[in-house]
């Protein structure tokens, strides 16, 4: 009598909610570290809007030259995105940041000790290499380490961390502009040479990826991270038994070290992904590589690389002035990147992706009208400079709260294991190219068609991203990254194959709490749906 109570109130606890996992602050120490290699690209991004004002006077270089100056790293990145993907894959993810910070420590102190405007751009070819490694293998990393219940908080942070080097620019633009002019731009570059010696030290302090451990063999090693950086000694198994799958390991194979089946090699990765890929594969291409093309489409870099020229041309002509709402520009944006961190894992991806959008297209109609107006009348309009400046702030707030952060984090988690590095890599590859048609046509752009016509442009961009997203994008919050491929492949009908899983785990749910009341009891109507 006694044990049936007991068994009774079992039964009822299993209708209980489960409990939320508790924060896995060893997964978030591995990312934050590993996050800290994308303050590389933002105190670029930052420091340059700012440096050009004193590049420009002394070094007497014309516009043109002043776009290709700012907008060519995002080239030269593409050189270290390239080489990233088979580095990482080589000789691990954590030692490949290692790489990347040296590269941008030696460009940091050669775009400082500068001449002329040549040494100046091999200073930013050497940065830029450096810039292309950090963005392709953080996202990676963390995205490998994190949990699921925390992937989207922790895969967000190298977004967050581009927003604070981008801030901790704009702080070196005001703090080094009283200097002479040809000192000034000097130590604003200079100076970034420090956070990439932060960064290799604290490579020291990081476990390597447990699936790249995994890849190699180790699976001991792998086991040890994967105990460390899961919510439950339960979710490390599940996940180390997913990624030997992926992997090609026996799930009877236990050893500390063994031998990994021979996976395709380069050449059939390629094939895998670009030349012959199957419906899935193809569906998460598309949208990995159009999310990132979409995120620099819609003209965040002619925003924060170019905000003193936006709001000179607001009506704001003091050079301090404009460096002063340069450094509330990135304020805003690095406060709304951490709201966006705390969000991702509670509202889901597509949400917040369709609010920020959404929001991005009004205040970029808005800023675009606001510096036509200006543009057309004699007179200074107080409204219309407060307008300029509330609609740059709010672009860069909506942009942050989502297009930003998300970018980074589904890139990262939709491609399966055996194309991670190199599907990432084209992603980065891809933004950068955007990034840097961007950065290197905006002035000339501006006096082709007007500042306010480019904006319109840029809004066009961000309304034509809103309907790719509403319409390619699956929703991944809470799904493992070998779960991934079950998501994709059917493009515009994805919510019927979401909705046919969520009824399945849904069906297995039912059936096992039907098979625990019943004390056993089959139901033959849910082993139909289940088949």
């Amino acid at each position: 009598m006694e044990e049936n109570k007991q068994n009774q109130v079992a039964r009822i606890q299993d209708f209980d909610p489960p409990k939320k996992p508790k924060t896995n602050k060893y997964a978030i120490a591995c990312s934050f570290l590993a996050s800290l290699s994308s303050i590389l690209l933002g105190y670029d991004i930052g420091v340059m809007s700012g440096a050009i004002i004193y590049i420009k006077k002394d070094l007497h270089i014309t516009d043109v030259q002043v776009e290709i100056l700012v907008g060519i790293l995002n080239v030269y990145s593409l050189f270290g995105s390239a080489a990233a993907g088979r580095t990482s894959d080589w000789i691990g993810r954590r030692y490949t940041m290692v790489v990347a910070a040296g590269i941008f420590f030696a460009g940091a102190l050669l775009m400082g000790f500068a001449t002329t405007y040549a040494f100046l751009m091999f200073g930013r070819f050497v940065a830029g290499v450096g810039v292309g490694y950090a963005l392709m293998v953080a996202p990676v990393y963390t995205a490998e380490v994190s949990p699921a219940s925390s992937r989207g908080f922790l895969t967000s942070f190298p977004e967050v961390f581009i927003n604070f080097g981008i801030l901790m620019g704009y702080v070196s633009n005001v703090a080094f502009s009283k200097l002479p002019t040809h000192l000034s731009w000097r130590f604003m570059l200079g100076i970034g040479a420090v956070p990439s010696v932060f960064l290799a030290v604290s490579v020291l302090a990081m476990p390597e990826s447990p699936r790249w451990l995994v890849m190699q063999g180790r699976l001991g090693d792998a086991r040890r991270v994967l105990n460390k950086t899961s919510d439950s000694l339960q979710e490390a198994q599940l996940r180390l038994a997913d990624i030997k799958q992926a992997a090609g390991i026996p799930e009877n194979c236990n050893d500390d070290i063994v031998e990994v089946p021979k996976r395709a090699n380069g050449d059939n990765v390629w094939k895998e992904l670009i030349f012959s890929p199957t419906p899935a594969i193809r569906h998460i291409l598309i949208t990995g590589v159009g999310i990132h093309f979409f995120q620099q489409a819609s003209g965040i870099d002619a925003v924060v690389l170019y905000s003193p020229k936006i709001f000179e041309k607001a009506g704001i002509k003091s050079d301090h002035d404009k460096l002063l709402c340069t450094v509330a520009v990135g304020v805003v944006k690095t406060l709304f990147i951490l709201v966006a961190t705390f969000m991702l894992d509670r509202s889901g991806r597509r949400p917040l992706l369709l609010t920020s959008v959404g929001g991005m297209v009004a205040s970029l109609v808005l800023l675009a009208t606001g510096l036509t107006i200006i543009d057309h009348s004699e007179q200074k309009l107080v409204w219309g400079i407060a307008l300029c400046i509330t609609m740059v702030l709010a672009y860069v707030a909506l942009f942050s709260i989502g297009m930003g952060p998300i970018t980074w984090v589904y890139s990262s988690e939709i491609f399966p294991l055996r194309l991670r590095a190199t599907g990432c890599s084209i992603g980065v590859a891809v933004n950068r190219v955007t990034s840097g048609v961007v950065s290197m046509t905006f002035l000339s752009l501006e006096k082709a068609i007007t500042i306010g016509a480019a904006f319109f442009l840029y809004a066009s961009f961000a309304a034509v991203a809103w309907v790719f997203f509403y319409t390619l994008m699956p929703e991944t919050q809470g799904k493992t990254l070998e779960e991934m491929e079950t998501l994709f492949g059917t493009f515009w009908n994805w919510r019927a194959r979401a909705r046919e899983l969520k009824e399945l785990k849904k069906t297995e749910k039912n059936s096992n709490d039907n098979g625990q009341i019943q004390m056993g009891t089959n139901n033959p109507a849910m082993q139909n749906l289940m088949t």
